[in-house]
């Protein structure tokens, strides 16, 4: 072979190598243009919940919030599709099957029945427990620290709470000695009965016991505390009442009862006054699970959490109706006060 000739080949080569690499340098570019052109999965949230939209207003307001500043906007970066029981019991199944019919990529609960729905619909499915009374008792989690299958989330679970309860009752009631339990029997309230019962050994208080199966029984309830000679009510977490604030409220004041809630709702609603565990709280806590989540964390591994947050609300207009006084030293301790 000539010089000249294997010159011109290794020319040739050079530019058959140069044309190939702006080839592939113009093909690897079109691809990242595809990929980047190629609209990104939204993630699907679902909220399911046995109460209404309008009881849950706050708490939502709170999980969006939540949501915000861990930077997710609401239909454009995360969807929520949300299911109301609107207090039908009867309808939760079949709200949380349809979700799972949807493919959420996690569905947020809203208490122990929505959370016991969404168990018995998907066992794959990532769930989030915005709050429950009592994950592990309710079968729920293994334990707190290691939840074991697709569901964590936060507890409600505290001590000291029932005592508390009972003791602001027995300071704006001096003469306490029987306190009318409302919804004892309802899913979750297990362990806050126990609690109950040695609060109330503890202040020498005995306890009547009313089961509440629906919102037909609250003003049975009312009548029965009536009958019993009950000096005043304590409210347990029960989605009848929830759903009948207002009702129950008035049925309060026309028993003259003196009537402690579980939520600020209630309060708010007309009832007298709450101390307990600020769901609000609980609610934006529960969007750093959602993000934990769909980042790839699995729900196993991620630890049930406890309240951090809690409040005391009083509502005197309430009080005037019943004709009762509040210690000014109780009044003192309100986080808000309604008057």
């Amino acid at each position: 072979m000539k010089t000249g000739n294997r010159y011109a080949l290794i020319g040739n080569s050079k530019k058959a190598s140069v044309f190939g690499l702006a080839v592939c340098a113009m093909l690897f570019a079109l691809c990242l243009r595809a990929e980047a052109q190629r609209p990104k999965k939204v993630p699907r949230i679902g909220f399911l919940t046995t109460t209404s939209a309008s009881s849950q207003a706050l708490r939502l307001e709170a999980f969006r919030q939540g949501l915000k500043d861990l930077g997710y906007t609401e239909g454009q970066t995360i969807t929520i599709e949300y299911r109301f029981a609107e207090g039908k019991s009867d309808r939760i199944s079949n709200l949380a099957a349809e979700l799972v019919r949807l493919k959420v990529d996690v569905i947020v609960t809203g208490g122990p029945s929505s959370t016991g729905a969404a168990k018995e619909a998907t066992a794959t499915i990532p769930i989030v427990m915005a709050f429950d009374t009592d994950p592990v008792g309710n079968g729920f989690v293994a334990s707190l620290a290691r939840p074991g299958r697709n569901i964590t989330g936060l507890s409600t679970v505290a001590p000291d709470i029932s005592s508390k309860q009972l003791e602001l009752l027995k300071e704006i009631v001096p003469k306490l000695s029987l306190v009318a339990v409302f919804g004892g029997n309802t899913t979750g309230n297990k362990q806050a009965l126990r609690d109950i019962e040695l609060a109330a050994k503890a202040f020498g208080v005995k306890l009547q016991h009313v089961d509440l199966r629906g919102s037909k029984d609250i003003e049975t309830g009312f009548e029965a505390a009536n009958k019993g000679r009950a000096d005043a009510v304590l409210v347990l977490s029960n989605v009848y009442t929830l759903a009948q604030k207002t009702q129950v409220a008035e049925l309060a004041v026309k028993s003259r009862l003196p009537v402690i809630f579980p939520q600020r709702e209630y309060v708010e609603a007309g009832g007298l006054m709450t101390y307990g565990v600020s769901l609000t709280d609980l609610y934006r806590r529960a969007a750093s699970y959602i993000d934990k989540i769909l980042k790839g964390t699995k729900p196993a591994d991620i630890p049930v959490e406890q309240p951090i947050k809690f409040e005391f609300i009083i509502n005197l207009k309430a009080a005037k109706q019943i004709g009762l006084t509040i210690p000014p030293n109780v009044l003192a301790r309100a986080d808000k006060v309604i008057k």
